[in-house]
């Protein structure tokens, strides 16, 4: 068989699992879309995805007359459009995946706004030692958008540094809250407003694309940090630049983004929030550490070889 692994950034895929005896493997360690991306994957009959950097619509699945199975890492893909890869007869399986790398990632960025850990270390480098005054997360309140697994996390990081916890989702129910101990907001723009440190971790739909906008960002609390973590087009990122630009937020961190990977001429990458210290952008790192990148490509050789096998498993 002919294998595709798209989208291998850190060149991992083949030092972390063993792909011996399943065919000829190619590796791509960039993306590409349109009529490069449709020239590419032609020849294939096996498309490894990493999560949503490349989709699979309904005319570029039409595109590909060889292709047999596509296996993703995690256990969905939204960009993934099943019911044509269905009437294709193409076979979609998934992964399992690892559960606390992006909390991890979403308290490494609280701390290190609210501390001033770039400008600083930025001062150190450069002629100067101490410069500003960070700002400790004790006692302050952490408010969460979406109180799922991720969220949970969150609630118990946030303890264990001594901060207070409210939530608000559009379905957050007082039961939920109760069952982690923490308080639940009532609307969106009440959680901005009492709310330090937020962080989101909502999935994205048709119902939450845009969920955190202006009116959110005019009711943020002064010096508020806020973080995403979760997924770029789940805040209007116009608003949250606006908000910036005001004072509210004072901070943001953002590891995700409308575009992946982020242009070189988006408007995020604004030099003088980024030079201040008051924008922190990482390229999607939640999800990307060794452990996790070892049990995605595992599991997706444990895929391919159950396909070959005629006994597909974790079909999507």
């Amino acid at each position: 068989m002919k294998i595709a692994i798209l989208d291998d950034y850190a060149r991992a895929a083949l030092r972390l699992a063993d792909w011996d005896g399943l065919g000829a493997v190619t590796v791509f360690d960039d993306t590409v879309t349109g009529d490069a991306l449709r020239a590419r994957l032609q020849p294939f009959e096996v498309l490894c995805l990493m999560r949503e950097r490349t989709p699979l619509d309904a005319a570029l699945i039409a595109a590909l007359p060889n292709l047999r199975l596509v296996v993703t890492t995690g256990p969905r893909n939204a960009s993934i459009d099943l019911e044509a890869a269905r009437a294709a007869g193409v076979t979609v399986c998934g992964t399992e995946s690892r559960k606390t790398t992006t909390s991890e990632l979403a308290t490494l960025m609280m701390l290190a706004l609210n501390r001033r850990l770039l400008p600083e270390v930025a001062a150190l480098h450069g002629t100067g030692w101490q410069v500003g005054l960070g700002r400790d997360v004790a006692g302050l309140t952490l408010g969460l958008i979406g109180l799922g697994n991720i969220g949970a996390q969150m609630v118990t990081i946030g303890k264990a540094l001594g901060m207070g916890v409210v939530a608000w989702s559009p379905n957050l129910t007082d039961a939920r809250c109760a069952a982690l101990g923490v308080g639940r907001m009532e609307t969106l723009p009440a959680l901005m407003a009492r709310a330090d440190v937020v962080s989101v971790h909502m999935v994205l739909s048709d119902h939450t694309r845009g969920l955190v906008g202006q009116a959110a960002f005019d009711a943020a609390r002064q010096g508020q940090v806020f973080i995403n973590t979760s997924r770029g087009p789940l805040v209007d990122t116009g608003a949250l630049l606006d908000g910036l630009r005001a004072g509210r937020p004072a901070m943001a961190g953002l590891d995700v983004f409308d575009t992946e990977p982020l242009p070189q001429d988006d408007p995020l990458r604004d030099a003088d929030l980024i030079a201040s210290g008051r924008l922190l952008l990482t390229p999607h790192l939640g999800y990307t550490t060794e452990a996790t990148f070892r049990l995605f490509y595992t599991q997706t050789v444990e895929a391919i070889r159950a396909f070959q096998a005629g006994t597909p498993i974790r079909e999507l």
